[in-house]
């Protein structure tokens, strides 16, 4: 039996909400809605999902404010932001929350049905174990340790940290990161610099070099990076 992709939308527009499920059900997905913040929340807690489409605009809390309590929560499901909306924030701010991607309004099916498939490829479920120092990664269940301590990563840093752990020592541009992650070497390389941020942050700074002019290179610090 083949399982269908489970994609949870997110969507204050009742109407957009319904286009967008039964689009996405005729297209092979299996979907759930959720009209405001805090439903959206406990949904995304009952797990199962493999991706979310969250709108920003959303009742009770916005869609960045939702984004990011999930992650505090170490909900690391994937998440497309939905926006038509300009102000607060921008697409780097959505990445820095913790987001894998972000869609502004109006889309195409066919953009939409794109991106979803993309991200959907990036899920490492048959991928060996790697272990480089004593940081491992373990792509089948999407986990991350550092010596004994579990990393919780957006599924769009894991893609990062595990695209590096493999070019282990090795020079590697933001140019070729954002072309094997995000399939789009024409984005802005400020999206490159949030994620390697981030991931400084939350497996240490010392396991990543900045090569000037270059881009990065994944290093085993030692013990010192325990």
């Amino acid at each position: 039996m083949v399982t269908r992709p489970r994609i949870l939308v997110v969507d204050d527009e009742v109407r957009l909400a319904e286009a967008l499920r039964q689009g996405l059900e005729r297209h092979g997905y299996d979907v759930s809605v959720a009209h405001e913040g805090n439903a959206a929340i406990t949904k995304a807690r009952a797990g199962g999902f493999d991706l979310i489409l969250l709108d920003v605009m959303i009742p009770e809390l916005s869609g960045y404010r939702v984004l990011e309590s999930m992650r505090r929560e170490g909900i690391d499901t994937p998440v497309m932001m939905l926006t038509a909306k300009d102000g607060e924030y921008d697409e780097a701010d959505a990445f820095d929350l913790g987001a894998d991607d972000y869609v502004t309004k109006p889309f195409s099916t066919v953009v939409l049905l794109a991106r979803i498939a993309s991200i959907l490829r990036r899920r490492p479920e048959a991928a060996p174990v790697v272990n480089v120092g004593n940081l491992k990664l373990e792509p089948r269940r999407h986990r991350c340790w550092v010596g004994e301590q579990e990393i919780s990563l957006t599924a769009r840093e894991y893609a990062v940290l595990a695209y590096l752990c493999i070019r282990v020592d090795e020079p590697v541009s933001k140019h070729e990161l954002l072309e094997q992650i995000w399939e789009d070497p024409e984005m802005d390389p400020n999206v490159v610099e949030v994620c390697v941020m981030q991931l400084r942050r939350k497996v240490g700074a010392e396991w990543i070099q900045t090569i000037r002019n270059v881009g990065y290179r994944f290093v085993d610090p030692g013990p010192a990076g325990a």
